[in-house]
């Protein structure tokens, strides 16, 4: 697509966007169906020659032929089965059916004195073709692009949860100052949940399952040609053979649980980095981060001081789309009425969209994590000028001497009030307690309150 296509696209994703959806192009594409199904038919076509009760019988001159048509799938046969479908071609009318159209493409590629044309998508119905086509691309594009850009950002925030794993940080909850911690150990939590997250989106690919079964399910018209055949059996292998687990008990559909287990695990995995995007961009809004301006670029069009964190906004967008369209698909797919209706095609035909929706996410946290650097001066100032949050520690400390009041005494001192570590050494002084005991709390400082937040980093794998 040259810049002036891409200023008339219809979608961003193919516009503005393209050259970073361009890497989901081999495995999201209709090209890449069409490449997709042309192997699931070769293949099959193969597996039938294999099968001792057939008469079909390819050597392999002629079986390197057939997989060549997929494994060199190139530009003009991707337009020439889509012109099978729309216009007819050398002899074959219009199809206006895509997965007859690729029939049609593998038995036009066949030798003239093949007797093959035959046994092309024999005794299958379409669905046995898309869905293992489905399959095997949403397995590569998450196994070649989508993994790896995650693997990339979570390997990012081990880095930077070794790296700063010792400087403290003033923590909020609710929004309100809180016991401390160190920005290392916040990185920590969240390179823990997005390995936990992506665990999940490998686990769910790996069980991607695949059907061969005929038009409901039934192999019926396998077994009417050869009823002494296990036909399950050859399904099994033939669909174990693709690299993907074998659904014996399907309708026409084979039912897209699996394929809706992988859409929820993204959406996993992008509600960590949606949670992240939020407090990177928190942090920044407070001063805690710091970005690093580009050369050139404009953070506003009246303000010209703003750096502003468009990245982590970015990013926060195109994940929250990707998850409303994974939400979507994963409630679409996994009904239809009774043996099948068609509903579910063109909805598939949007997975590339959901997938390219995270990529640019991903894409945008990692650019926006590069670009950050703690402003360690702003965290010291915070903690120094909110010297309450010790009265955890004080309350604590007491209750272990016996104090019952413990709490209700740090409480009068330091609820709703400006409190300084100066009134907290006055209460400390006032205090029935063992000298080293008045030494402990007198210790106490917001920097230093900052538990084992150091050695947790070191619970990373």
């Amino acid at each position: 697509m040259t810049d002036t296509d891409a200023l008339y696209a219809v979608s961003p994703l193919d516009g503005r966007y393209g050259s970073r959806t361009a890497p989901l192009s081999p495995y999201a594409s209709e090209a890449a169906l069409m490449r997709a199904r042309v192997r699931a038919e070769v293949e099959y076509l193969i597996a039938l020659a294999d099968c001792e009760a057939t008469s079909l019988e390819l050597d392999l001159e002629e079986r390197q032929q057939l997989r060549g048509l997929y494994e060199h799938f190139a530009e003009e046969d991707a337009r020439l089965i889509k012109k099978l479908e729309t216009e007819g071609h050398a002899g074959f009318d219009a199809t206006n059916h895509d997965v007859k159209a690729v029939e049609y493409f593998v038995r036009h590629n066949l030798p003239a004195d093949s007797d093959a044309s035959a046994w092309i998508h024999f005794g299958l119905t379409s669905e046995d073709v898309n869905n293992l086509a489905h399959r095997l691309l949403v397995r590569d594009a998450v196994d070649e692009v989508l993994l790896p850009e995650l693997y990339d950002v979570r390997e990012t925030l081990a880095d930077m949860a070794r790296e700063y794993r010792d400087l403290p940080m003033l923590a909020r909850t609710h929004g309100q100052p809180a016991t401390p911690t160190t920005f290392g150990k916040e990185m920590a939590v969240y390179a823990a949940r997005l390995g936990r997250t992506t665990g999940r989106v490998r686990r769910a690919t790996d069980g991607l399952r695949g059907k061969l079964g005929g038009a409901s399910g039934t192999y019926a018209a396998h077994h009417a040609a050869y009823p002494d055949v296990d036909w399950s059996a050859f399904a099994a292998e033939f669909v174990t053979g693709l690299g993907l687990e074998f659904e014996p008990l399907t309708t026409q559909v084979n039912p897209c649980d699996d394929l809706a287990s992988v859409f929820d695990a993204f959406r996993g995995a992008n509600d960590v980095l949606l949670d992240l995007d939020l407090d990177m961009w928190l942090y920044v809004s407070d001063r805690y981060l710091g970005q690093e301006a580009v050369e050139g670029e404009t953070g506003s069009s009246t303000m010209p001081h703003k750096v502003n964190p468009i990245d982590f906004e970015n990013s926060e967008g195109n994940l929250s789309k990707a998850n409303s369209d994974l939400a979507f698909l994963a409630d679409y797919i996994t009904t239809s009425r009774l043996q099948r209706d068609l509903s579910d095609s063109t909805v598939k035909r949007n997975i590339g969209a959901a997938f390219a929706h995270c990529l640019i996410g991903y894409g945008k946290t990692a650019a926006g994590l590069s670009k950050v650097v703690p402003t360690e001066q702003v965290m010291r100032e915070d903690l120094e000028s909110t010297p309450e949050i010790i009265g955890e520690a004080v309350q604590t400390i007491l209750r272990r001497e016996g104090q019952e009041d413990a709490y209700e005494r740090v409480k009068a001192v330091t609820r709703g009030k400006d409190v300084t570590l100066e009134d907290f050494r006055e209460m400390f002084d006032d205090l029935e307690v063992d000298e080293d005991v008045r030494e402990e709390l007198h210790a106490l400082t917001p920097a230093g309150y900052i538990g084992v937040a150091s050695e947790l980093v070191d619970d990373l794998e």
